[in-house]
């Protein structure tokens, strides 16, 4: 507030700090000075400026879940752009020639072009609206579960690195299967992925697994009984959110930004590894 440097004479009107050209009888609750309106924010009791609010927002701690990801309201964004593109994909693969072959995975395809580790889990049969259906349905059931309990940079690499996985394990199982040429689509690797990491987070946080275990038997049985079913896929992609889902709901407090990001990349380093190794027992490498 400005002051009147000539003893007797009127009182200089109150400005506000951030705009001095703006008179201001409001003042904050919080510091007592003068606010205009564009500097106003509602409080609990009367007015604060904006300065104050903000000193008392970074006085707050962020809420965070169980373990340690980040609450948020709203919906699960990264499970619904996860669904849109997969049925984007879907789409393309109706209308664009060659969509498919572009980017579906096989061992040797894969060697040549190493994104289709990934690629293929953007993939569905064409032959069955059945099989991105039930995919769809499975990760919209656990997706926004897990999203919320890691936050989503961990349940986005959960996510991608099980679709990787589930292609490995088609990698490290086409020898004994003569599944070279074997061309692999679908996002069932990235759900058991999903599988497995809902398993260990609802035991760490003391829920009831039975539900989730008897899902998983039964599309592992249901794996190995019905004709045109990768469960080298489904087994690699269990694994992997086994690990990393371990990682994330067993880290220390302390210690879960550090193993956010190490978990991952160990993950995936074992899986280039064992990746590279199948290929050089073949003779690739």
């Amino acid at each position: 507030m400005s002051e009147n440097p000539t003893p007797g004479a009127p009182a200089a009107p109150p400005v506000c700090p951030r705009h001095p050209d703006r008179v201001s009888y409001v003042r904050c609750q919080r510091c007592g000075r003068p606010t205009c309106p564009d500097c106003q924010r509602q409080a609990a009791v009367g007015v604060q400026c904006v300065d104050c609010v903000a000193e008392a927002s970074r006085g707050t701690r962020e809420a965070r879940t169980a373990l340690g990801g980040r609450l948020r309201g709203g919906p699960p964004v990264v499970t619904i752009t996860i669904i849109g593109l997969c049925v984007a994909s879907y789409v393309a693969q109706l209308v664009v020639p060659g969509w498919t072959r572009q980017w579906i995975f096989s061992p040797l395809a894969g060697f040549v072009e190493p994104w289709r580790f990934l690629t293929a889990a953007f993939l569905h049969s064409t032959g069955s609206f059945l099989h991105i259906i039930v995919n769809m349905l499975a990760l919209w059931m656990i997706g926004p579960y897990l999203e919320q309990a890691l936050g989503r940079a961990r349940f986005v690499a959960l996510y991608l690195l099980s679709a990787v996985g589930g292609s490995v394990a088609v990698v490290l199982l086409a020898q004994p299967l003569g599944a070279w040429n074997v061309g692999v689509v679908g996002a069932s690797g990235a759900i058991f992925g999903l599988f497995g990491a809902v398993l260990v987070v609802m035991r760490r946080l003391g829920g009831d697994v039975r539900g989730i275990l008897a899902v998983i038997a039964l599309n592992v049985v249901i794996g190995f009984v019905v004709a045109g079913i990768s469960w080298p896929a489904h087994l690699g992609g269990l694994v992997t959110g086994l690990a990393l889902g371990a990682a994330y709901a067993y880290a220390p407090a302390a210690r879960r930004q550090l193993v956010g990001w190490l978990a991952p990349v160990v993950v995936g380093a074992a899986l280039a590894v064992a990746t590279l190794a199948s290929y050089a027992a073949v003779g690739l490498l």
